[in-house]
């Protein structure tokens, strides 16, 4: 069986990451599943940004926990890789279009941050509020464990980058290697969700170990290698 294919911060080789273009391409590419990054405003709203910092991304500055939603919607998300402007994606934005089209979500919480918790409360919350396929993910074991406790039927991921450990904690549902640690791991993935995987061998290398979902910037070019890989 083929991995699923999971769009990483939507198409985001083609458009820029966390806006709502890059998702709806995705999903018209034919992505399987969406990825995002949440992060918490000043003010406590979840927004679709990776880094701590809104430099690399937009025409601002600044930490994104120090400005608020109505000063990050002053900015622009899309310029910087070519595209048009866009405004900062919300957390709520995305879940509204992956419920219009039912496609299912990764969402991964990032640490550290000054808030500690409050991330997955305010997650938690919002996942309440709509009826959505998804998974929660993160690198902290501690953000996944209190997730678990706060909503014990979302799926988690523990994502990995260094070590694999030989049993899975009970708080976590599946493995989450980097690329990396997949090929450092003979005979490992199998059911596993393994990101960034943009190259033909990576992800020849991810169906062969059984990887259930695979995290792309490519999801029309890693869709096209796995049909190419199936057809007699």
């Amino acid at each position: 069986m083929s991995p699923e294919v999971v769009a990483h911060r939507g198409a985001s080789a083609a458009l820029p990451e966390h806006t709502l273009a890059a998702y709806e391409l995705a999903i018209a590419e034919g992505a399987d599943a969406l990825e995002c990054d949440v992060r918490l405003t000043r003010d406590e709203q979840l927004v679709c940004v990776h880094d701590r910092t809104v430099s690399r991304t937009s025409d601002g500055r600044g930490a994104v926990g120090a400005l608020t939603l109505a000063e990050l919607r002053a900015l622009d998300f899309g310029s910087w890789h070519g595209g048009d402007p866009a405004p900062v994606l919300t957390f709520a934005e995305l879940a509204g279009l992956a419920a219009d089209h039912g496609t299912p979500l990764f969402v991964e919480t990032k640490h550290p941050v000054r808030t500690g918790g409050l991330v997955e409360t305010r997650l938690a919350q919002e996942l309440a509020r709509h009826s959505l396929d998804v998974h929660m993910m993160s690198f902290s074991a501690l953000a996944v464990r209190r997730f678990k406790a706060l909503a014990p039927a979302v799926p988690t991921v523990w994502l990995l980058d260094r070590l694999w450990p030989q049993r899975l904690p009970e708080w976590a549902d599946l493995p989450g290697p980097g690329v990396s640690l997949l090929r450092r791991s003979p005979g490992r993935g199998r059911g596993a969700y393994c990101w960034t995987v943009d190259t033909a061998p990576d992800i020849d290398l991810c169906r062969e170990r059984g990887v259930r979902h695979l995290a792309t910037n490519h999801p029309a070019r890693t869709r096209k290698i796995l049909a190419a890989d199936l057809a007699p």
